[in-house]
């Protein structure tokens, strides 16, 4: 560590003594320069409050203010005498150093920083004491003055103010023991009770002979048990605790208010300050309560590796070298955008001004200083750590041959055998005959006839200028697309769901341009019977409800389409497509004719070829999951196909709505009927198949709609083969990530959960969730303070609202604000009608030519950042221990461009993470020389189909 610290490798064991020595002296020389700070700091604060805590009286050994003041003098100067002593300590050293190749000076500067760096939890530590210095003031004036209170009254109301304290130590008794056991959750260290659970289950004595996999099945689901027998266990013990300490807050609320009562009887007047002050100290006494209940009860953060988990401080761990690369990259992004934002109007400095050059000098001093700055021992240890956890995981699953993927819908790693699944891929292409293997790599003729198709469009005016600029591919860029797989646990079986990547795809332009236009004419035209979200579908089954036609026989039906997008009859949807914008008025869509518009996404469908396996397919059926104007293209297909359904729903004043291929239905007539008219929709086309369910209580998106003999109930759905998988707090994302995890969550829980007593259970299940993913007590618990703070009554021990006109209130603001993609949606829904016929065109020509387009973008992103005003915005990769980037960005530029025009911009600084577990560990993308057009052969010309 000391040799990187000082990038100098020893050569002799006298340089390595001589370095060990003088970081010695200059750790003790900085440990006492802290605490000589500290006993200054309590000197000044003393004597202006001309009082020292009871601790300060203590350690001194007298209760005079006198003579602990000269105590402290003493000891200042002892300190000095010491500092002065380790300083001609180092003097002396100094003139024997036998390292020639660098100056006393960087060495010394460079082991100044490593101790800084190391030593860095003193300074927090001194803080935490002048605070509890200054805070012991506080206590006391606080105790003087109910001291005096409680002296000139009777024993009835002192009798009140004991009992008060003694129900908060009851509940800081209960509050203890439900902190020791969330501190045994983040430590995965859980009461030896909880082992006998799995005795209740009995044991496994047969294994399927000859069947590794169904083993393996039996096992996890025996596993899966169990986890969810102990997750329970802890739900109930939570929710037995909460229940306790919401009967001592109402014992609590009701003896203040009896002491209330019995102040304003013996003092004949209504003295609101002393409640307050009185209030004022009860409260003081339960937060400090809390904190030593805290002190007692040591948080420790376990490791929690998922799909989302990023490494820590992943620059730290690699050579000097590598990180001088990233150091180059970042600094030229930040720097290139700064530059290009100045030079450009309103600012217009000059390109080569001195004063830019300065900025750029300023910028990348300050990334060598972060990125070589040394990290603690204890975050070094946990990067490398974490390093070799993630290449451990690699080798062992090429050594088992085993696959690693992210579950479809829960967001957890699904491990099994790379050929059990490569063996449910088959099922699919056989399932769907949805996909051909070619038996060459089409990738140029498909680039060239992309380019044909838009420079011939645009020879004949059927497209516009920018148009034509934004679907044009850049041939540098281009490759295919390349397929993968997500397992959808969910379902028996395990089947696969497919999802291509198109983002470099010769026709991706295409689709983003047909998404851009068409998606606002459906978001606006069919948003009678379009889900957008969980909480648009509970406000549509609330006005069902008031309607009276919720009756305690009213069933609920949920049914999808079975393979969707990779199902759909693609000349179809086109012919449907047309069909759709004809019935609505519409014969131009942003100036471009329907004509033109079928032709552009005739290409998109009929050229979607893709690389899985090293085998290159052309798919016949359907279009590509994973790009945008597929799923714009499945929604406007099923608009057709429902027709009959929504205009039966209609005529009986039921609900109907459907999110993409997932529909909700209402029915009040006999569940054969409602059987029947699934049964026959299943006929309506050979492509469009439903699986469907009937019940009174059915889960839909992500949350449980019920009807309790006819009101309706709400809660949130969790996925029973989904893990209580977040965002792990140990995660290299930047800290306003975990606060939004837990907003998003309880937002979530409030908007679902249509009872308090259902709030209350989900709220319970977030807290575990966010134990068992490494969030830290206090940090849960202040999250959830600032969530409920506008309801919280002031008395209570716990962050949570304790009545059902609380929660009413709060859940009514919640659904009446608009979520983030019903506001999206509703935005471009506005655009649907804008500029459909547009003509005016530029003069200029273009040619077709990639260059043309990247150069055409640039200027409308340039544009499009001149219209939101003098805005800067940069972004870094974040790392932990760059925690004060931010701030600092913000002084190097101050600092650069103080009092000159420049200071005006409004610098936003954002950030970008480093790979997450799941892009590190996972291995989708084919050789490059498989996605683009280089010659490949493979033996079959098909997907062989095998009948039973």
């Amino acid at each position: 560590m000391l040799s990187k610290t000082l990038n100098y490798t020893f050569k002799e064991k006298a340089d390595e003594r001589f370095i060990v020595a003088r970081l010695d002296l200059f750790d003790r020389f900085y440990c006492l320069r802290i605490d000589l700070q500290l006993w200054e700091s309590y000197l000044d604060i003393g004597l202006q409050q001309h009082l020292w805590p009871d601790r300060l009286y203590t350690i001194a050994k007298t209760n005079d203010f006198e003579n602990c003041h000269q105590y402290l003098l003493n000891h200042i100067n002892d300190l000095k005498i010491n500092l002065d002593q380790y300083q001609m300590e180092l003097d002396r050293q100094s003139q024997s150093c036998p390292i020639t190749t660098l100056s006393l000076d960087q060495i010394d500067q460079r082991l100044n920083e490593f101790v800084i760096c190391q030593r860095k939890y003193l300074l927090m530590k001194n803080n935490n004491q002048l605070l509890k210095f200054k805070d012991n003031f506080h206590d006391q004036d606080l105790f003087k003055t109910v001291s005096t209170f409680r002296l000139t009254t009777d024993r009835v109301t002192n009798a009140y103010i004991n009992q008060l304290l003694l129900i908060r130590e009851k509940q800081g008794e209960i509050y203890e023991e439900l902190l020791m056991l969330e501190m045994r959750i983040l430590c995965k260290f859980l009461p030896q009770n909880f082992d006998q659970l799995q005795y209740f289950i009995t044991p496994i004595t047969y294994s399927p002979l000859n069947n590794n996999q169904k083993a393996v099945q039996v096992k996890n689901k025996c596993y899966k048990i169990i986890l969810e027998a102990k997750r329970s266990w802890l739900n109930i013990f939570f929710y037995a605790c909460e229940i306790k300490m919401q009967a001592y807050d109402s014992q609590y609320q009701n003896t203040f208010l009896q002491l209330e009562s019995q102040s304003i009887v013996t003092n004949n007047v209504n003295d609101s300050s002393i409640s307050n002050q009185i209030k004022e100290y009860l409260i003081y006494r339960t937060n400090k309560l809390k904190q030593d209940i805290y002190k007692r009860v040591y948080n420790s953060l376990s490791y929690v590796l998922g799909p989302s988990c990023i490494r820590l401080n992943q620059s730290a761990t690699r050579p000097r070298k590598q990180q001088e690369i990233l150091i180059k990259k970042e600094h030229k992004n930040i720097d290139q955008k700064v530059v290009h934002h100045l030079t450009s109007q309103p600012n217009n400095i000059p390109v080569k001004s001195r004063i830019l050059k300065t900025y750029s000098d300023d910028l990348l001093n300050y990334f060598n200083h972060s990125y070589f700055s040394p990290l603690t021992y204890k975050n070094e240890i946990q990067a490398l750590e974490q390093a070799r956890t993630a290449l451990s995981i690699r080798r062992k699953l090429k050594k088992s041959n085993l696959i690693l993927r992210v579950t479809d819908k829960g967001h957890n790693f699904y491990i099994g055998s790379a050929i059990e699944f490569d063996k449910k891929v088959q099922k699919f292409f056989q399932d769907t005959n949805a996909f051909v293997i070619l038996e060459e790599n089409p990738f140029n003729e498909i680039l060239d006839k992309v380019i044909h198709l838009l420079n011939r469009l645009y020879g004949k005016k059927l497209i516009l200028r920018w148009q034509y600029n934004k679907m044009m591919p850049d041939r540098t860029k281009s490759e295919l697309a390349h397929l993968y797989f997500n397992p959808k646990t969910h379902k028996d079986g395990i089947p696969v769901r497919p999802i291509e990547n198109t983002m470099r795809a010769p026709t991706t332009n295409i689709s983003n341009f047909l998404d851009e236009i068409i998606r606002p004419i459906f978001d606006n035209k069919c948003s009678t019977t379009a889900i957008i979200d969980s909480a648009s579908l509970i406000k549509e089954l609330d006005k069902y409800a008031k309607r009276g036609l919720l009756k305690s026989s009213t069933l609920f039906c949920t049914f999808d389409i079975r393979n969707l997008y990779t199902m759909l009859p693609q000349q179809e949807a086109l012919n449907i497509l047309v069909e759709f914008l004809h019935v609505h008025g519409y014969r131009k869509v942003k100036g471009v004719p329907l004509d033109t518009i079928r032709k552009l996404a005739s290409i998109v469908l009929e050229r979607n070829v893709c690389v899985y396996d090293k085998q290159i397919y052309k798919q016949v059926l359907g279009g590509a999951m994973g790009s945008s104007f597929t799923l714009t293209l499945a929604n406007i297909f099923m608009w057709k196909w429902q027709k009959e359904l929504v205009r039966r729903q209609d005529m009986t004043g039921e609900f109907y709505g459907r999110y993409i291929d997932d529909i909700f239905m209402t029915w009040n007539r006999s569940e054969n009927d409602l059987k029947k008219l699934l049964d026959d929709a299943n006929t309506w086309h050979p492509n469009i198949k439903l699986e469907y369910k009937i019940s009174k209580s059915l889960p839909f998106l992500d949350v449980i709609l019920t009807n309790n003999n006819g009101i309706f109930s709400t809660s949130v759905y969790h996925k029973p083969a989904a893990e209580p998988y977040v965002v792990p707090f140990i995660s290299d994302h930047p800290r306003h990530t975990f606060v939004n995890v837990i907003q998003t969550s309880l937002t979530r829980a409030l908007r679902n959960s249509s009872t308090f007593e259902i709030l209350n259970n989900e709220r319970i299940y977030i807290k575990l969730t966010l134990l068992y993913n490494g969030y830290p007590s206090s940090f849960i618990e202040k999250q959830f303070q600032n969530f409920f703070s506008e309801y919280i009554n002031s008395s209570s021990f716990l962050p949570f609202i304790d009545n059902e006109t609380q929660f009413v209130t709060m859940r009514n603001k919640i659904l009446n604000l608009p979520t983030p993609r019903q506001s999206q949606v509703s935005i471009s829904a506005a655009t649907a009608d804008i500029d459909n016929d547009q003509t005016d065109e530029p003069q200029n020509e273009p040619t077709a030519t990639a260059a043309t387009a990247a150069t055409t973008t640039l200027v409308e992103r340039n544009k499009k950042e001149h219209a939101c005003g003098n805005k800067l915005i940069v972004h870094y990769t974040h790392e932990k221990r760059f925690q004060t980037f931010k701030s600092d960005m913000h002084q190097v530029y101050d600092n650069t461009f103080k009092d000159t025009p420049a200071a005006d911009v409004k610098l936003i600084v954002g950030n970008k993470n480093h790979r997450s577990a799941k892009t590190e560990l996972i291995c989708k993308r084919p050789k490059q020389s498989l996605l683009i057009n280089k010659p490949f052969k493979s033996k079959p010309s098909k997907v062989e189909i095998h009948t039973d």
